[in-house]
């Protein structure tokens, strides 16, 4: 990637949470090693839910130098924070918005549309399951589906389409915690003796460390915040899970993956070759 440090500044967007510190812990630690790169002038993390905010980010990139503003949302789909709230809180009207002090900011794509994460997912599945012979396993992609906007539950389902078609593993399935298929009917769903589930969130949270397995019917109903980390870490190290005569094994929140500081400056690179226009409507 061409070196942006002498007029351009990185601005990553994430969901954070106001009960939760891991929320915000994957974007902050994607900023640091980005930062470490020397790619921008500054890099900056906004949060929906905790500070700093999305309406302080207006404000952040003050240095005259500063001639561009990349703006790359740490979401795993277009849906209702990438299309409505985003937009809103930074006032950004379009993908291209020249603000008044002489700056571009230019709206990137979400780093769950970049074609990489394909290949984590997968990564991600056979790192938790080496032993789980493909031909009786189950992959499925858990995400959280919303009724806000139809696009929510669009990335699980294109992924899990892609994956099929790999015929890599018996079935692959799309599941969701607030729309069907849901999570909780997955014994009903699958019908192999192995089943892997890898969590399509950007960190590792409440919904992963206790609304999931609670759904999975691994683990009881808790709050994860009164666990220490290593407490809410187990959850994930107690693979497999035995229900029955099958194996259950749960992997920990995709957007963990390092390599996700790349995918982010992919989404900047991508953003210059053209691919860049107006806003998707939800």
């Amino acid at each position: 990637m061409e070196n942006r440090q002498t007029t351009s500044a990185l601005l990553i967007v994430g969901h954070g949470s106001t009960v939760n510190p891991d929320s915000s812990a994957p974007t902050l630690a994607y900023a640091a090693e980005i930062r470490r790169r020397h790619f921008f002038v500054d890099v900056a993390c906004a949060f929906w839910k905790e500070e700093p905010s999305l309406r302080d980010a207006r404000f952040f990139f003050d240095d005259s130098a500063i001639k561009e503003v990349y703006v790359v949302p740490n979401f795993i789909s277009e849906g209702y924070f990438t299309q409505t709230v985003i937009p809103r809180e930074l006032e950004l009207g379009g993908r291209i918005t020249n603000r008044g002090n002489g700056q571009t900011w230019k709206y990137c794509e979400p780093v769950g549309n970049d074609s990489e994460m394909t290949e984590l997912l997968l990564k991600r599945a056979k790192e938790i399951a080496p032993e789980a012979p493909a031909g009786s396993t189950t992959l499925i992609i858990a995400a959280h589906g919303t009724d806000l906007n139809e696009n929510s539950a669009g990335a699980a389902k294109r992924e899990a389409e892609k994956i099929r078609k790999l015929d890599r593993y018996a079935a692959v399935l799309n599941l969701y915690m607030e729309e069907p298929p849901l999570i909780t009917h997955w014994m009903k769903l699958t019908d192999t003796k192995n089943v892997v589930v890898v969590p399509f969130f950007i960190s590792d949270g409440l919904h992963s460390y206790e609304d999931i397995p609670v759904m999975l019917g691994i683990a009881k109903k808790r709050s994860a915040l009164n666990l220490s980390a290593a407490a809410r870490d187990e959850i994930f190290r107690q693979n497999p899970y035995k229900i029955g005569n099958r194996s259950l094994y749960y992997a920990s929140a995709i957007g963990t993956e390092p390599q996700l500081a790349d995918i982010i400056i992919k989404q900047v690179a991508r953003f210059d070759c053209g691919s860049e226009g107006s806003l998707p409507t939800s």
